[in-house]
């Protein structure tokens, strides 16, 4: 039987800093690891555990906004909504129906199961914990995904960061509520960089910012992005992008860039 080669790690904290001194990010850049033993979460140095009930947005936030190593299992979340998208739940019948969605979210149940079938989400039965930390931290060496808080101006370089090399158009979705699903709950299940603009959920009980989207992906990804940003820094393309003018003569500001081509 052929060894498995352990999974590639992460110089981290410099990634970090790369990020921080490319696009001047306020929120801490974390991690997001599923582990298919709880003893395994468990065996993370210096890991918290909660002692109430929570929703995943908090989890998360408890690692972007406060610093702190968190793992979970799907008794420390509410309802099999928040389980579900991470695999922690199955999407059964019951799930797919949305039921307590009618009337609150949605018109109709036909409305409500369409949104709940249109969510990406982690197969059932991989796993039974999750833990989140800072990625400065190194506790999830290499973590299952990255979740970069940014705004619309920072997203964008980070994107074009993405698409330096290997281009590829991105085709991102948007279902509304339960936009984890387009972020962390897309990235789990295809490994694809999944842009989210975080929902109500979110903002209420993670602290989401107004201004903030959400960026989840792999590190791997984020490294080329990375490397991405460096290179178009270096061609004059960074952040913060300067306001040129909405009434100057746009010609020599093009020609910094395009001149010479």
């Amino acid at each position: 039987m052929q060894q498995q080669s352990p999974p590639e790690q992460f110089d981290l904290a410099a990634m970090v800093a790369d990020l921080n001194s490319l696009l001047r990010l306020k929120t801490t850049v974390i991690g997001i690891k599923m582990f298919a033993r709880v003893e395994d979460m468990a065996a993370i140095p210096k890991i918290r555990r909660p002692t109430a009930v929570h929703t995943t947005d908090q989890i998360v936030s408890m690692a972007s906004r406060l610093g702190w190593t968190v793992g979970i299992t799907a008794d420390d979340l509410v309802g099999a909504q928040c389980r579900a998208v991470i695999g922690l739940a199955p999407q059964d019948e019951k799930w797919l129906a949305g039921e307590n969605y009618v009337g609150v979210w949605h018109g109709t149940a036909e409305d409500a199961r369409k949104r709940q079938e249109a969510l990406d989400v982690v197969p059932y039965g991989h796993y039974q914990a999750m833990a989140v930390s800072p990625l400065t931290s190194g506790r999830l060496n290499p973590p299952d995904i990255c979740l970069v808080y940014a705004t619309p101006g920072q997203m964008i370089i980070l994107i074009n960061g993405l698409q330096y090399t290997g281009y590829k158009k991105f085709e991102w979705g948007v279902v509304g509520e339960t936009a984890c699903a387009d972020s962390w709950g897309r990235a789990l299940k295809t490994g694809e960089p999944s842009l989210s603009l975080p929902c109500f959920a979110e903002r209420r009980y993670g602290g989401v910012p107004d201004e903030e989207m959400l960026m989840a992906l792999p590190p791997a990804h984020l490294a080329k992005a990375i490397a991405g940003m460096k290179q178009l820094a270096k061609n004059g393309l960074r952040y913060p992008i300067a306001p040129y003018g909405i009434q100057a003569d746009v010609r020599a500001g093009m020609g910094v860039s395009y001149g010479k081509k």
